[in-house]
């Protein structure tokens, strides 16, 4: 599904449900386990629950993921983004040509230590658990090395609630362990893979955002210079960034439970759906002749990135708090801040899930012009 109404109708049609059990293909035993994207077909999360299950789920993981519970992290991100932009500092004065990764050094760290922190993750643990999901959506990867790194993070994560059930903190991996619907309450696999999904997507999309955003405002200059001069709201900018060049590309799977027509193409009963977000961004059908260009003045920035209805991500607040942390900040300390290269020699991430680059190298300063001697 790659045009915005077809992605917009496959996630409202009660016909197209999240359960592998709809997919022909797998059920009939066609999918290799070592598939590099199985763990996103077999997971026993939100992600892949329809009626009863995804709605007992939602409930019991919505009781610990609360809006106050986000919000108290404010001044924890602030204090956060203020040191990491302190690192690049640094690193930018040590190198030689006056060039850092804004990726590495910015755009990773935060929502790493962010979400480490919002877990209860202790710091022993913290470069593991960060090596790993660093990769876990990284395609190039052989089959053998996704099933290992899956299941390295699972005994990781398990060590996790094993730590948080003999002692308890003030943390989200704890409340999730809490969370009761009366006499239910989340099985130990629902625990393990629902922090594979908080984690995993709460790292992934916040990183990419930020270095898109990024990427979109030092491309678009004059554009930037309306956001400094308070001429424009960075939480618009923000919303554009979602829009034009959003964290994901495309989310499996989803399927047809009966032949359906989406946006007017026949599509048979038991067939997975590929949801193409970024796609769906720029499509002029739906945002006219000018989807494709980045405008934060745009009256229209409405997206369908963090999904739509019921699977809508309950951490889409707590990536656009991170977001709207470090940009202003980023450019008000930085303001002549820009690519160090062209944008069109960055290298695409290896993923058909997370859009982004593998690298953002930013001089913070313009480069003095060399001074001639003339003598």
């Amino acid at each position: 599904m790659t045009t915005h109404k077809a992605v917009g109708d496959a996630l409202a049609d009660p016909r197209v449900q999240k359960n592998k059990e709809y997919w022909k293909a797998f059920n009939a035993g066609e999918i290799p386990a070592d598939w590099p994207l199985i763990s996103w077909i077999i997971n026993e999360n939100m992600l892949s629950k329809d009626g009863e299950d995804h709605t007992r789920l939602r409930k019991l993981v919505s009781k610990a993921f609360t809006p106050r519970r986000v919000e108290r992290l404010r001044p924890a991100i602030a204090g956060i983004v203020e040191s990491l932009l302190d690192d690049l500092e640094r690193a930018a004065t040590e190198s030689e040509d006056g060039s850092v990764d804004l990726k590495s050094l910015v755009s990773r760290p935060l929502p790493l230590t962010v979400i480490s922190d919002l877990f209860g993750v202790d710091e022993e643990t913290r470069p593991k658990l960060h090596r790993l999901v660093g990769v876990f959506f990284d395609q190039s990867v052989t089959p053998e090395e996704a099933m290992g790194i899956f299941f390295e993070l699972w005994g990781v994560l398990t060590e996790l609630v094993a730590a948080k059930r003999a002692e308890p903190g003030d943390d989200l991996t704890t409340a999730l362990i809490a969370a009761r619907d009366e006499e239910d309450r989340l099985t130990e696999d629902e625990l393990i893979w629902n922090l594979v999904l908080f984690i995993s997507a709460g790292y992934e999309t916040t990183m990419n955002l930020i270095t898109n955003a990024v990427r979109a405002l030092t491309t678009h200059r004059d554009q930037l210079e309306l956001l400094r001069k308070g001429e424009a709201e960075w939480s618009k900018a923000i919303e554009e960034v979602l829009r034009w060049d959003g964290p994901g590309e495309f989310v499996p799977m989803r399927y047809t439970t009966e032949d359906i027509e989406l946006a007017g193409v026949h599509v048979p009963a038991g067939e997975p759906l590929l949801i193409g977000y970024a796609s769906a961004g720029r499509d002029e059908e739906r945002y006219g002749p000018t989807a494709g260009e980045f405008d934060i003045t745009r009256e229209d920035t409405s997206h369908l990135t963090f999904s739509h209805g019921r699977h809508y991500c309950l951490g889409a607040n707590l990536a656009r708090m991170e977001v709207n942390e470090v940009l202003p900040r980023l450019f008000e300390r930085f303001p002549e801040l820009d690519l160090a290269v062209d944008a069109a020699e960055l290298t695409a991430s290896p993923s058909i899930i997370g859009a982004g680059v593998e690298a953002l190298p930013v001089r913070l300063r313009s480069r003095p012009e060399p001074v001639l001697d003339l003598r």
